[in-house]
């Protein structure tokens, strides 16, 4: 059997462009991308927290240590600068893999610098 995971979160970063006349994506900085294992082109779902928007796209490489999070095309329509978003990547994985699996988990500052990398989401009390 295989299983459909979460493997990657970008939590709570925060919009920096939405550029309706451009090539549908979403721009993310390259060092997001390098610590959440998120590839260039891979699809990716993104929550907008501001808005409870949800869509899919895919994303591009946007410059390392910019703090660019850019929403184009179509989706520019369904975040704004400032909103604040979760992007995650999902993946499908074995029995096998599974017995050592963990999702890289990245927090973020305002700037959409990394803060914290965890492989796990720690239990709230109820």
């Amino acid at each position: 059997m295989q299983t459909m995971m979460l493997k990657a979160k970008l939590h709570r970063v925060h919009v920096t462009h939405a550029e309706l006349h451009y090539e549908g994506s979403c721009a993310i900085d390259d060092n997001l991308l390098e610590a959440s294992g998120i590839r260039e082109y891979e699809q990716i779902e993104i929550y907008n927290v501001s808005n409870g928007e949800r869509f899919a796209t895919y994303a591009i490489r946007a410059q390392r240590g910019s703090g660019v999070i850019s929403i184009n095309g179509a989706a520019a329509h369904r975040a704004s600068p400032g909103d604040i978003i979760i992007i995650a990547a999902y993946g499908i994985y074995s029995e096998a893999e599974l017995q050592n699996y963990h999702p890289q988990l990245v927090y973020v500052d305002e700037q959409n610098c990394v803060l914290a990398k965890r492989g796990h989401i720690p239990v709230q009390a109820a």
